[in-house]
């Protein structure tokens, strides 16, 4: 189910994105709706990025830890 919602966006943008819905074949709804969807993807990307970080700041890796994993990073060309 689709829903209608108004946003403003500033004039300079909105050119932008009418240049790019026109060059993509497409129109702004579904542009926005892909935009959307992206932001939303990246934002769940950066998320687990800083929960990884901040993981590893109370957890730090061991100097040998992640040595069982050396063989597994041979492009064979030694």
């Amino acid at each position: 189910m689709l829903k209608t919602v108004q946003i403003t966006l500033p004039e300079g943008l909105l050119a932008k994105i009418d240049e790019a819905v026109k060059a993509l074949n497409t129109n702004r709804s579904a542009f926005a709706r892909q935009a959307f969807e992206q932001a939303l993807a990246q934002e769940i990307i950066t998320r687990k990025e800083r929960l990884d970080a901040e993981g590893y700041a109370r957890q730090p890796a061991q100097i040998d830890e992640l040595d069982v994993w050396e063989p597994e990073q041979a492009w064979g060309d030694r």
